[in-house]
């Protein structure tokens, strides 16, 4: 089967607040570039700290998400991953999955995720 390029939803997501801490760490270090404009070093420290607070309400976000994911075993490489949504791909193999039998043997596309596939799908079937 197919490698996918697509990686699973809560993967990316940490990975976006991991950059979040690594872009706060860097504005306050820019910041110190700055020391004898004191005004703008503070400008630049407190930019870093937003930075990090975000990264901090991303984690505590996908983590209370992580909790509500449904637990599989992938049947590729029979390792335990987590899914949210219709369709994700595996952590680890990153092959496709599906718990909805109707896309099951589909190509795998993100839109199936999204809340306006799922009403057209609903009105199709009315």
């Amino acid at each position: 089967m197919a490698q996918l390029v697509y990686s699973s939803k809560i993967n990316k997501i940490r990975s976006f607040a991991l950059i979040l801490i690594f872009a706060g760490i860097l504005l306050m270090y820019v910041g110190l570039i700055f020391k004898s404009r004191e005004w703008l070093m503070v400008i630049f420290f407190i930019f870093g700290l937003l930075a990090i607070f975000a990264s901090l309400i991303v984690y505590l976000w996908i983590g209370t998400l992580s909790l509500r994911a449904v637990p599989i075993v992938c049947p590729s490489c029979e390792k335990p991953t987590k899914m949210l949504g219709r369709v994700d791909a595996c952590m680890h193999c990153k092959q496709p999955l599906t718990l909805d039998k109707d896309l099951e043997g589909a190509e795998f596309d993100e839109k199936y995720n999204k809340r306006k596939y799922a009403k057209q799908k609903e009105q199709a079937s009315d």
